[in-house]
């Protein structure tokens, strides 16, 4: 079969694959083929906001990934349930809108990257946005294609969050997107009128007719077609068959942090070593690809409790409520199936010595256990402790030259002492927020009991619960030529090879301090510019 031919490329269909491949075709004289593993993003688990809840549960538009046995959690396999369908991971959230901490972005140029200063990076959260909650602000956007809103109907036990973090001290954030991240606040949402805005809900689906935008769903990469040092396409499998598209311009690669690595790897650009153990030619020595892989690590505080009407749960009335909810969202894209679970958010210091929050709270309105997979009758709620600036450092690296077979993820979760000691601290200020008086109405007992004051016993907690909060980052670091371990520069291109770039969470210098789903978009929106810039000098050249 003959290949294809656009001017860019596109692999993943995830938040940073949708944000370029729209934003380039944009320009009716370019063509680009966007490819996507997983399927459309037509599901009702995907549109109605509270189905994300069964898709970790289910298996469905998912990866489905697990870590190598982490030490720092007991030697149990974390879950990493990374999105495999249009919209990628946006699509299968909780659709917590956050962009982390101003001074994250300043870390980012103090670490070579400059162009991506918080200043900088301000009017590209804005330009992406459509704010409901703010409208046009000095921080917010509006006529942007990501919907923020708060949730439509959002639970009365937030109430009792925001008041019991009053109790211990933190104050109500007016907005933690705003000037000041630190505080407690009902959790922005990308959402429209009841339904979720995923990446492709806001930047695919409006330009599906755009006679120059391709988009090929079902399409799995498996590698980057390159011509010496130059990227010339992608071969990817659909349907059982091996095809291909070229790209006459660029190769954009966006399929997370660990799908990103992963390819770059099977297409020969990686740590030399590690490719040839596995038999794959060496087209690039970038021993930095897969490496400095870092992510959120949380820690689940659940409570059991009698006041079914505001809290999710296994019963004979909880289930008649949501059948009942199901018509209600149908009818009005009203009611619980609004839901995004996580529907409060705070950001506190457990190291007070910190700049900035370095944890951040997120209220869920039900029993979150294991991600949903370990199902408990009756109804509860639970508070996740996020520990956002973590130190330890792992890796992506090849379990075989099989592109089927998944990557070896390997975080190092608590393997730094220094995270251990301050998820502690932060696992026993979430405590007292729970145990405050605010909560007195809801409280039952503890699914797993804690003893405040015994930080070993917390320690145990930790190592036998805690797991990841979705926000894996850094295995294509951006950082500047004398770096060895970096793999893209400023303009996110791969070093060592043309035409080639990333664009997604994988390229982050350093995790930010929140979810990863709004500086991702940012990232691309960035990366878009830096494209169409370099086009257009390009053409004026010739």
């Amino acid at each position: 079969m003959q290949a294809q031919e656009f001017d860019y490329v596109v692999i993943g269909g995830g938040a940073g694959g949708c944000v370029v491949a729209s934003r380039l075709s944009e320009d009716p004289g370019v063509s680009v083929c966007l490819l996507e593993a997983g399927g459309p993003d037509s599901s009702a688990f995907i549109q109605a906001p509270l189905g994300f809840a069964a898709t970790a549960a289910l298996g469905i538009h998912n990866w489905n990934f697990n870590t190598v046995p982490q030490p720092g959690l007991n030697g149990r396999r974390g879950f990493q349930p990374r999105g495999k369908v249009m919209g990628g991971s946006s699509s299968v959230n909780a659709m917590v809108y956050t962009r982390g901490n101003r001074l994250d972005y300043e870390q980012w140029v103090a670490q070579g990257n400059p162009g991506w200063s918080y200043e900088e990076v301000l009017p590209l959260f804005k330009r992406s946005e459509n704010s409901e909650c703010f409208g046009a602000t000095d921080y917010h956007g509006v006529g942007g294609p990501l919907n923020v809103s708060y949730l439509r109907s959002p639970s009365p036990i937030n109430q009792a969050f925001l008041q019991a973090c009053a109790e211990q001290g933190l104050p109500q954030s007016d907005d933690y997107n705003g000037a000041s991240q630190l505080g407690c606040a009902p959790a922005q949402v990308t959402q429209k009128n009841g339904e979720r805005c995923s990446a492709a809900k806001a930047y695919i689906t409006p330009h599906l007719t755009r006679p120059n935008l391709s988009v090929i769903t079902q399409a799995h990469t498996q590698r980057i077609v390159l011509e010496g040092k130059r990227a010339v396409g992608a071969e990817f499998l659909k349907d059982g068959q091996t095809r291909q598209v070229k790209a006459r311009r660029e190769v954009i690669l966006s399929s997370g942090a660990f799908g990103s690595p992963q390819l770059l790897m099977l297409s020969g650009i990686g740590p030399a070593a590690h490719l040839q153990q596995h038999g794959i030619n060496v087209v690039q020595d970038l021993p930095g690809v897969g490496q400095n892989l870092h992510d959120h690590v949380t820690a689940v505080l659940i409570y059991r409790t009698q006041r079914k009407e505001s809290t999710f749960g296994f019963s004979w009335s909880g289930l008649v409520k949501i059948v009942r909810s199901i018509f209600e969202w149908r009818n009005q894209r009203s009611g619980i199936i609004t839901s995004n679970v996580a529907e409060s958010q705070g950001f506190l210091f457990a190291d007070k010595t910190e700049p900035s929050p370095d944890i951040q709270l997120a209220l869920c309105t039900g029993i979150v256990d294991d991600h949903t997979r370990k199902n408990h009758l009756g109804h509860g709620y639970t508070l996740h402790v996020t520990l956002m600036r973590p130190k330890s450092r792992g890796s992506v690296t090849l379990q075989s030259a099989n592109a089927k077979d998944a990557p070896l993820i390997d975080p190092q979760f608590l393997s730094d002492p220094r995270d251990l000691a301050t998820l502690v601290k932060g696992t026993q200020i979430g405590y007292d927020i729970m145990q405050s008086a605010a909560f007195a109405p809801y409280r039952g007992a503890m699914l797993y009991p804690l003893e405040r004051n015994n930080p070993a016993q917390i320690e145990q907690f930790l190592r036998d619960h805690a797991d990841t909060e979705y926000h894996p980052c850094s295995t294509c670091r951006m950082g500047p030529a004398s770096d060895a371990m970096a793999v893209v520069d400023t303009r996110l291109r791969v070093y060592g090879i043309e035409k080639l770039r990333v664009v997604d969470a994988s390229i982050m210098p350093q995790l930010v301090s929140g979810n990863t789903n709004a500086p991702t978009i940012m990232i691309a929106e960035k990366a878009a510019d830096m494209i169409k810039a370099e086009a257009r000098r390009s053409a004026g050249a010739t």
